[in-house]
């Protein structure tokens, strides 16, 4: 008995000495995969707080952990509105990553012991509301449209997690519906389709003369090897060549790039080439924030850098909700991250309907936006050459040529219409998982003409 007593002794001590060191080695060293997790959270918290004023403990829940890795579960957040941060951590503060606001510029994952560059001032005075008869080009104010309106409202067609449907349709909004929580004036992050807004930038600072699609040799640790020959219209069409693992679902490329590095144009500078440029299409989120490197170093000047999105692009067209976001040394994430409500990226849609034209104002320019209906050469027709999707007209339905659509994470969608000046959003939270299309959705709006 004795004996007994002694083995259940030690055997109970081995336990606790194995939680215990399990648990400091959890806290000194958390896996990648943990970080990840951790600063993801803190990212969507601090951006959905501080730019969209919604309530994180409702952030945490519904955005994080609902739609997330089982992990997320026990995953923590605490706001600090004084110094405009917002800190994650799993249960006991293992992987605790902080995220920081700043003005103008939104939040940016500060990873533990990463190096992280000042940022200039570059928030303005607020802007008085504008007038409501100028929001739309030639003074279109909305007039919502009770047939379209019956469309939106149809659940089967808006999908699970649907958060913002809007519709313009001969350049004037007709249609918009929103959830539950949810307005016109919340701005909503797009995803990957900020891809699309990064390349206009490109565009923009084309006709500036600040670059050109065949500019090679474009990063000097690209100079010695087979790099060098890779262009800014090669990362534009996503045919880089470089290798990138685009999987969200675990420790990747794109999700190292995102939550664990501090620089990412540095992690992406030491990406390897896998294919020669132009043969071989790879989704990544990765080339345009090799593309917003390029465009603001071409801009000289770092304040005038980071103001270039308002005052180029956002200010123009009356954006004034757009917030444009950078990692921890400055550069902005052209491949993830832009908050805007969905007025405000429907109405960056009207411009690509346009051909870049605002209110006879050229923004883009002339001929840029029809490298976006142009397949690029090796996606098999599915991708263009400036950074957007060319899906398949949904069964039945005929569209005109020269459509193309917006894509991102999660449910982000904006299809583009240009002859008949149509833009079709559709926004939320909706997993790949539950394999939604807007196709659908497209095919009754379009029905009703």
């Amino acid at each position: 008995m004795i004996f007994l007593k002694r083995i259940l002794k030690w055997t109970f001590l081995a336990i606790v000495l194995l939680l215990v060191g399990g648990y400091a080695w959890l806290y000194a060293r958390p896996p990648e995969l943990l970080r990840v997790g951790a600063g993801y959270a803190a990212k969507i918290i601090c951006s959905n707080v501080f730019i969209a004023n919604r309530d994180a403990d409702l952030v945490l829940a519904d955005d994080v952990q609902a739609p997330g890795h089982p992990l997320l579960k026990l995953m923590s957040a605490t706001v600090d509105r004084e110094r405009q941060t917002v800190t994650t951590a799993l249960t006991g503060g293992i992987a605790r990553t902080t995220a920081e606001y700043y003005a103008g510029l939104g939040c940016r994952v500060l990873p533990a012991g990463a190096k992280v560059v000042p940022l200039p001032v570059i928030a303005e005075a607020p802007k008085p509301a504008p007038d409501p008869s100028l929001l739309w080009p030639q003074g279109g104010a909305v007039q919502l449209d009770p047939a379209v309106q019956d469309v939106l409202a149809r659940e089967d067609l808006a999908g699970p997690g649907a958060r913002a449907i809007v519709v313009i349709r001969d350049g004037r909004l007709v249609g918009e519906r929103y959830a539950k929580g949810f307005s016109a004036q919340t701005p909503l992050l797009g995803w990957s389709m900020t891809k699309t807004v990064n390349a206009a930038l490109v565009g923009i600072a084309m006709g500036q003369g600040a670059m050109k699609l065949d500019d090679a040799a474009l990063f000097a640790q690209w100079k010695n090897d087979s790099r060098a020959s890779i262009r800014v219209a090669d990362l534009l069409s996503m045919e880089d060549g470089l290798a990138f693992n685009e999987n969200y679902g675990n420790v990747s490329d794109v999700t190292r790039m995102l939550y664990l590095e501090p620089d990412m144009v540095s992690f992406m500078t030491q990406r390897p080439a896998a294919a020669p440029p132009g043969t071989v299409f790879t989704y990544s989120t990765g080339s345009p924030v090799l593309l917003s490197r390029l465009w603001m170093d071409h801009l000289g000047d770092t304040a005038k850098a980071l103001r270039f999105p308002q005052k180029a692009l956002f200010d123009p067209i009356g954006m004034s909700s757009a917030v444009m976001e950078v990692d921890a040394a400055g550069t902005f994430v052209g491949g993830s991250y832009l908050y805007a409500t969905a007025r405000d990226w429907v109405r960056f849609g009207l411009l690509l309907a346009q051909d870049g034209v605002w209110n006879g104002s050229r923004i883009l320019p002339e001929g840029f936006t029809a490298l976006m209906a142009k397949p690029n050469n090796a996606s098999d027709g599915r991708y263009s050459q400036a950074q957007t999707w060319l899906p398949k007209a949904p069964d039945g339905t005929s569209i005109p040529a020269g459509w193309f659509r917006l894509q991102g994470h999660d449910g982000q969608t904006i299809t583009v219409i240009p002859a008949t000046r149509t833009v079709i959003l559709r926004m939320g939270l909706t997993p790949r998982k539950l394999d939604y299309s807007p196709n659908a959705l497209v095919a009754a709006v379009l029905a009703l003409r």
